[in-house]
């Protein structure tokens, strides 16, 4: 294979303190909602990442002006509105999808395709279309694309058969401009769903609800000029902790909202790591032996399936046996098959992995499929003997901000090359 490839050196316990940036998944969507102002949307704490940069480039198509400097992004309308979403842009990431309710909210009307990102199993729209449909909407699928239509949206109230993030987003982006009140009951609880609400809210939305199962909306007319700080990203936090944990060293992790990683720091205690928490910081250290601690995906607040992955890392480097299971994306295994061929003893049978911990881990070349992927195969890297050569570096660009200049401010030995 050819292309940007990262070299990592295993066998350093990482120590010092690493600043989190702000989550891409609460930046993703309140990107989107900017569409849904005439006045600018300022979001400070802004992750430098190539999702990131995919949505600036949707926006801009779709008539907006994005101005960006380091760390603040600010969108405006700039020139005439459109409606349909370039192909080539929306089938980067998932959260393309997004911009669905986000349209229809503000304009009436959207074309897109259906959403692309990471291949980790089925994750059904239905729940998006159906809601939306509810709330006035004529949406029709034509082959790979979503064309849909409405006047002015009405409130409805939307009973979600699971607690879908984007669906929950989705419904709310398109509910704060509708007619009415909307309530979305069973809806998701992570901490960038509150997060939205409160971009929203500080834009003149009326929202109660958000970060609980239900969540209402007070349809307004307009939304106004507003300045939001992006909420840290805690997938970004607790990967750092589990890598510390990993490699047996100790880590401050800065700006972290400690209540957003309670099932993490659970696990890690129990598997003999020392968890301090501070207002804003946590610290992960581990000096004895890692224990296998069974460990079960969850919606929040349970246990993040953005997390998964890297504990399945960490446990390869456990004393003992420990089963996790996956509740919420079939795919989500996909870098199983690359731990083993650094030594790793996982046993897969659906959406259960049994690993077999402490086995010792020897460097060899391997390829990312995913996000979350990537940031368990650095960390296993991390903790293997010899040199471990990670490629299709794109996804890690997507999701992490400087991942390996922050690692190797750690201690960690690691390299970025071409070819």
């Amino acid at each position: 294979m050819t292309g940007p490839r990262l070299e990592i050196e295993g066998g350093q316990a990482l120590r010092g303190s690493v600043r989190v940036s702000g989550s891409k998944n609460a930046a993703l969507p309140e990107m989107a909602a900017a569409l849904l102002s005439e006045e600018p949307l300022l979001l400070s704490n802004v992750p430098a990442i190539e999702d990131v940069d995919t949505m600036v480039g949707i926006l801009e198509s779709l008539g907006l002006a994005v101005d960006r400097r380091p760390g603040q992004l600010e969108a405006s309308p700039a020139r005439a509105p459109g409606s349909e979403l370039d192909p080539e842009l929306a089938s980067r990431m998932r959260a393309s999808l997004l911009l669905l309710g986000a349209l229809l909210g503000s304009r009436g009307e959207a074309v897109l395709p259906r959403p692309g990102g990471d291949d980790i199993g089925a994750r059904r729209i239905e729940q998006h279309l159906s809601g939306l449909r509810a709330m006035g909407a004529e949406i029709s699928e034509d082959g790979p694309w979503l064309r849909a239509r409405a006047g002015r949206l009405h409130g409805a109230h939307l009973l979600l058969d699971m607690p879908t993030v984007t669906g929950t987003e989705n419904l709310m982006l398109a509910a704060v401009r509708a007619e009415g009140i909307t309530v979305i009951s069973n809806a998701a609880r992570e901490p960038h769903v509150a997060d939205l609400a409160l971009c929203l809210n500080s834009m003149g939305a009326r929202i109660s609800g958000a970060g609980g199962d239900r969540i209402v909306i007070e349809g307004v007319d307009r939304l106004h000029r507003a300045h939001h700080r992006v909420r840290p990203d805690y997938i970004e936090a607790g990967t750092f902790a589990i890598a510390a944990a990993a490699t047996g060293g100790e880590v401050l992790v800065e700006e972290v909202v400690c209540d957003d990683l309670t099932q993490l720091f659970h696990k890690l205690r129990a598997a003999g790591c020392t968890v301090e928490e501070g207002g804003s910081w946590a610290k992960v250290s581990r000096s004895g032996p890692l224990s296998a601690v069974d460990m079960t995906t969850w919606p929040h607040p349970g246990f993040a399936t953005d997390l998964q992955s890297q504990y399945v890392a960490l446990m390869t480097q456990a004393q003992g046996v420990a089963t996790v299971w996956e509740s919420l994306y079939e795919n989500r295994f996909r870098p199983v098959e690359q731990l083993r061929l650094l030594g790793a003893r996982i046993d897969v049978e659906g959406r259960i992995a049994v690993v077999h911990g402490g086995h010792p881990l020897v460097g060899a070349e391997l390829s990312i499929s995913d996000i979350r992927s990537g940031a368990a195969l650095v960390i296993a890297g991390l903790c293997a003997e010899g040199v471990t050569t990670c490629r299709e570096l794109r996804h890690l660009d997507r999701g992490y901000q400087e991942l390996e200049a922050k690692l190797a401010a750690l201690g960690a030995r690691l390299r970025r090359a071409e070819g």
